[in-house]
């Protein structure tokens, strides 16, 4: 995560911290009592040396790549507690390129106070984003040119429900809150690239892998690329370093960014 985003208070803690919470340490928002004790929480790979900065182990540190990009689209991440804690979650990459992007902790019986503020902000044209796969809710689908529609006079949002399919489904389905907006299904012929879980289906994308595609259907193409080629380089370094191994020679994704990251210090440089 960046350090210069005022959101601070949704950025994701330690994996020190996820443990203090297995041990108990930790109260439930909703009626204030302290959990129960459980087993010490061990991420796969919690014993590797990792950049605090990107969190991939520092064998292949993503931070060189980090490049800023612009977009009349936001996205909203509403993410369950346990993504937070999985180095392989791609949620936090679209933050990385979009410092617009804001991230809410889902939980079922206490909704971010933030979150609701910003649905009711006239400012915000929301749209959450599900598979149009059940009837009960086919009057709110809608459609791409929607969210392009809405930069005319409003500010479009994505919200993107980030975890698995079943705890996304539970989010949607346990969000009252989400109940009136309009449905986005993102329709795709795009298979995933995503190469550190493996999905039920090669159609299944990721979250930074749905970001990006929604982004440049709805003419966001220089936003969709950025975010693009990061989410290639973490691919690629975070499936190296599982190998134990250094890629020696930058991918074409990493040229492209370090391009970008240059041209932009120039740009800077010259105001």
């Amino acid at each position: 995560m960046t350090d210069d985003l005022p959101h601070d208070r949704h950025r994701p803690r330690s994996l020190a911290a996820v443990g203090d919470e297995a041990g108990g340490t930790a109260r439930d928002p909703a009626t204030g009592h302290a959990r129960p004790p459980r087993r010490e929480f061990k991420a796969r790979g919690s014993f590797v040396v990792r950049c605090d900065g990107c969190q991939l182990p520092e064998l292949n540190c993503l931070c060189p790549f980090k490049v800023k990009a612009s977009s009349r689209v936001q996205v909203w991440l509403v993410t369950h507690p346990l993504e937070h804690h999985k180095p392989t979650n791609t949620g936090r990459l679209i933050r990385d390129v979009l410092p617009t992007t804001r991230v809410f902790t889902w939980y079922r019986t206490v909704p971010d106070t933030e979150l609701l503020a910003l649905l009711a902000d006239e400012r915000y044209a929301p749209f959450v984003v599900f598979p149009d796969d059940q009837p009960d809710y086919a009057d709110r689908v809608t459609t791409i040119e929607a969210v392009r529609g809405a930069r005319e006079s409003r500010i479009p949002v994505l919200i993107l429900l980030d975890g698995t399919w079943r705890q996304a489904r539970r989010i949607f389905r346990k969000s009252p809150y989400l109940d009136a907006l309009p449905v986005l299904p993102l329709r795709t012929d795009r298979l995933t690239r995503y190469r550190l879980r493996k999905p039920a289906s090669a159609a299944h994308l990721c979250t930074a892998e749905v970001a990006a595609e929604l982004l440049a259907q709805a003419g966001e193409a220089d936003a969709a690329e950025v975010l693009n080629d990061y989410f290639d380089v973490f691919n690629d370094s975070y499936a190296a370093s599982r190998r134990d191994a250094r890629l020696l020679s930058p991918t074409p994704a990493m040229e492209r960014l370090k391009a970008r990251a240059s041209a932009a210090d120039v740009t800077g440089d010259a105001r």
